[in-house]
């Protein structure tokens, strides 16, 4: 019995449900010979319990027919992931995971932020989508190089636009140019809705969801709609900025939203001629916040040229400049995050089923709270549902 043998034997099992044996797929592995005694490891691609064992039987028959006397395989396969789609209301069921990307005030970087992580997110291999969801500020496109580029649609549709291997789909893509919005905020949580279900996105590993900046309306509809996976808080070193951003990580805790880290952009100016990074803006300001929520800080992203460049002509530093040091730090957040993702998932996922509303349909959920037995306490549910609190 040789290793030869041994591989040509196995070319007449074929993986279950195909016609290529699993020697040409390449899942033999590690053969193992002593005299008539084999042992293979054999890794596959699916976690179905049938697959490995329709494998075992077929390949332990081939080999011993061909002359083993004692046969050992050892099948490999993937993790089954816990359930995590059905734990609550989800208008995107064919999205795996959703992570939501906030900032307690504008002018941060949040969108720029939202790009890069969903581009460094689909360089790791990952299926990654992109909404736009900051209805009355919407820069994505521009920032993706689809500024001007309307959507197909297909039937009552819509289907996203893509670029640097992300799906994208934003209201500035939906709307002329300079357009503006206003709407009230019914809308904004209508709309919310509709890029979730009416939305063409495929089975994503992940969808990036940039939103306004603050805690509204948009940020409740959203938790309400689908389980958000994680949240990230972005940030900048001023205190004016950190005061906001603790509103937008308290609004993560009350939604029940995992964090899975804090941004801080602006941290630092690298000089594009020396490559000196110098604190301009103060540094170390983010960790105390961090601690206060138990939680990190996954970038510290400076000041560089090429990122405001690379954001108003379409080319984000991550795909534009991958050896620059803030497309490092991207790609070591989005490998954070994904970790934490996988983290989350493993524990059992998440739920949103804490922060839907319990009133009958039609009815306004706040406008029961005078009906509850008493007031509630600072920091607690008004009792209907409505998150307010």
């Amino acid at each position: 019995m040789t290793e030869q043998i041994v591989k040509d034997v196995l070319s007449k099992v074929t993986y279950p449900g195909f016609s290529k044996d699993i020697v040409s797929f390449g899942f033999v592995k590690n053969i193992k010979i002593d005299g008539t005694k084999v042992s293979v490891d054999v890794e596959v691609t699916s976690a179905a319990p049938e697959v490995a064992e329709e494998i075992t039987v077929n390949a332990t028959g081939e080999l011993k027919a061909a002359g083993a006397s004692d046969v050992t395989i050892t099948i490999k396969a993937p993790v089954i992931p816990r359930e995590t789609s059905s734990k609550g209301k989800n208008m995107a069921p064919h999205v795996k995971n959703f992570l939501m990307v906030s900032s307690g005030k504008g002018g941060v970087g949040k969108s720029t932020t939202s790009v890069n992580i969903a581009i460094a997110l689909a360089k790791q291999g990952l299926k990654v989508g992109l909404l736009d969801a900051d209805i009355y500020g919407p820069n994505i496109p521009r920032m993706m190089g689809l500024a001007g580029v309307k959507p197909q649609i297909e039937g009552q549709k819509v289907i996203p636009l893509q670029a640097y291997g992300v799906e994208m789909m934003s209201m500035g893509s939906l709307m002329d140019e300079g357009s503006a919005l206003i709407w009230r905020g019914a809308m904004i949580m209508k709309a919310i809705e509709q890029f979730l279900r009416d939305i063409l996105w495929s089975e994503l590993d992940c969808l990036v969801i940039d939103m306004p900046p603050g805690t509204g309306d948009a940020q409740l509809s959203l938790a309400q709609s689908v389980p958000v996976t994680a949240g990230i808080t972005v940030t900048t070193p001023q205190m004016v900025s950190l005061d906001d951003s603790r509103r937008s990580l308290d609004m993560f805790k009350k939604l029940n939203i995992p964090v899975a880290g804090i941004v801080e952009n602006m941290s630092g100016f690298i000089a594009p001629d020396t490559g000196v990074e110098y604190d301009i803006f103060g540094k170390g300001t983010t960790q105390p916040m961090a601690d206060e929520f138990n939680t990190k800080i996954i970038a510290e992203i400076p000041i560089e040229p090429s990122i405001r460049t690379g954001g108003d002509e379409g080319k984000p530093i991550v795909f534009a400049k991958p050896d620059s040091e803030s497309a490092k730090r991207f790609m070591a957040a989005a490998a954070s995050i994904w970790a934490k993702i996988e983290e989350i998932n493993a524990a059992g996922g998440v739920s949103n089923e804490s922060v839907q509303p319990n009133t009958p349909p039609g009815v306004s959920a706040c406008s029961t709270a005078a009906a509850a037995p008493k007031a509630p306490e600072a920091d607690a549910s008004c009792g209907t549902g409505c998150g307010c609190h």
